[in-house]
């Protein structure tokens, strides 16, 4: 061993024995009452090799069945709290939202750049001012202003899906992008291999491997960030040095297109515009916007990209669904014009099939961690203050006593038994109580109006072979990120007729006039 790599070793222990001693010389518990059920701790690493780094969602529903709706585990001495209920869930996260309503220190997070982030930030001032901020642009009835923008975008994806059916995962992403950031900076996207959308892209994917408590292992020994990027076994520092510089570039680069647009008057209406021109009235710095713009960008897009993936998917696998679909826009809408939202309340059996899209895979499987600030008791169990809180949104989709047979996508699940649509709209994964997602109108839009205008223009079916055979699609074959994506897949996607084809040619061309 070389003088190098032993000082490195040395250093590592000091940070270690370090860690342990102020750590476990100050855990606290509460006399008399026991921890929620969970696998049993080892000494002192706890339940360092039960937390999955793979899709811990399915392992954490697993464990439900043996120990219950609220469930608890420890590495290191961080407490882990996993909630597998609705009801559960609204108790803590609404009714108690004063508690649990934080954020906890990942530090990754903090590593990659993206401590910024309002949907990741801790309760704060900071967050109130993000939190405004959002709420001010993307609140339902102002949400409802940019229809005409997400309606235009979609038709762009038609019009593409025309031209090169087999890109569809390439102009989903585009599309995603496009409707969110043309609507926060004014932005147009290339339509293919934009600068901004693979900045964006990249950074994500580099959060989303990198968030879960077990997934790299300064999360779980938050000490080890010390470490120079040098020393054997911290590679992850480098891994965040990339993603910082991608993450800068993501709030700088959009940013500075828009100042530079409204210098020449040429662009008023987006998000940041609207901002910078109020930043004196309001006391918004420059920071302030970036960093909720930059939110706002990288959320509605990767969300969107998911749902949309896993839409494509299940019409793929379910023929007779879609054509149901199919005959319901054709005998509301007809087929002289494309659908709008104008319509949406007139599409019963397109509103369910848009639920069960969001329910069946849900985009972020485990939501985003929440942090208790304050003890607590809750069904004579002990939850401590600091506690990370994980709502695993797959093991709520999968409730039988909500949805019968949650494992087989059926829209019908959300319909009486007078044939109407029952009250069960509610999208888990945009979250409960103070942090639920204030983009969750937005996001909604997006996706139905994406589904309704592809099923409308398009027949979707397994993709085929050379041989004409065709290729088997695995429904379970998902991401294990904090976004998760279906890996890809081949399918078929051809229009519906020559009309089909008309319309949306004249669409984008009436879009362009």
């Amino acid at each position: 061993m070389d003088y190098r790599s032993a000082l490195a070793l040395l250093a590592v222990g000091v940070l270690l024995l370090r860690f342990f001693i102020k750590h476990f010389f100050s855990v606290r518990r509460h006399s008399g009452l026991p921890f929620p059920p969970g696998p049993t701790p080892r000494p002192i690493i706890g339940n360092l090799h039960d937390l999955p780094t793979r899709h811990p969602w399915l392992t954490y529903t697993d464990w439900g069945l043996r120990y219950g709706d609220l469930m608890h585990a420890s590495v290191f001495g961080q407490h882990v709290i996993i909630i597998n209920s609705v009801k559960t869930a609204t108790e803590l996260f609404e009714k108690r939202s004063h508690i649990y309503s934080d954020r906890p220190v990942v530090p990754m997070v903090e590593l990659l750049g993206w401590d910024y982030n309002t949907a990741l930030l801790p309760i704060g001032d900071r967050w109130r001012r993000h939190r405004r901020i959002l709420q001010q642009h993307f609140r339902r009835d102002i949400s409802r202003q940019y229809h005409p923008v997400q309606i235009k975008k979609v038709h762009n994806l038609l019009h593409g899906l025309l031209s090169n059916p087999k890109d569809f995962r390439e102009l989903i992403q585009t599309l995603a992008a496009a409707i969110i950031m043309s609507a926060v900076y004014g932005y147009e996207v290339e339509p293919s291999n934009d600068r901004f959308v693979t900045i964006c892209d990249a950074a994500v994917r580099k959060l989303a491997d990198s968030f879960f408590p077990g997934a790299v292992a300064v999360n779980v020994i938050p000490i080890l960030r010390h470490l120079p990027s040098w020393m054997p076994g911290a590679g992850f520092q480098r891994f965040a040095a990339e993603c910082r510089e991608l993450n800068q570039e993501m709030k700088k680069g959009p940013f500075e297109f828009t100042k530079q647009n409204m210098v020449h008057g040429v662009e008023a209406n987006s998000v940041v515009a609207k901002l910078l021109e109020s930043s004196g009235r309001q006391s918004h710095s420059e920071e302030t916007i970036q960093e909720t713009a930059a939110t706002a960008y990288a959320a509605g897009a990767e969300t969107t990209v998911s749902s949309i993936a896993s839409f494509f998917l299940t019409m793929a696998l379910h023929p007779d669904i879609q054509k149901r679909a199919q005959d319901e826009i054709d005998a509301v809408v007809g087929t002289h014009r494309l659908p709008g939202f104008e319509d949406r309340a007139s599409l019963p059996f397109v509103e369910a099939l848009y639920r069960e899209v969001m329910r069946w895979k849900p985009g972020i499987p485990l939501g985003v961690p929440h942090s208790t600030s304050a003890e607590d008791i809750y069904n004579g169990y002990f939850i401590p203050k600091g506690a990370i809180v994980v709502s695993n949104i797959w093991a709520m989709t999968r409730d039988e006593s909500i949805y019968s047979e949650p494992n087989r996508f059926n829209p019908d699940r959300f319909f009486t038994a007078d044939g109407k649509l029952n009250d069960n709209d509610t999208v888990l994964a945009f979250g409960f109580g103070r942090r639920i997602c204030v983009g969750r109108w937005y996001g909604d839009a997006s996706v139905w109006a994406t589904i309704v205008s592809v099923l409308a223009v398009f027949d979707i079916a397994k993709g085929k072979d050379a041989a004409g055979n065709e290729i088997g699609i695995d429904p379970d074959n998902y991401g294990g990120g904090l976004v998760s994506h279906p890996e890809p897949f081949a399918c078929s996607i051809t229009p519906r007729s020559e009309a089909a084809k008309n319309l949306v040619q004249a669409a984008v061309e009436n879009h362009d006039v």
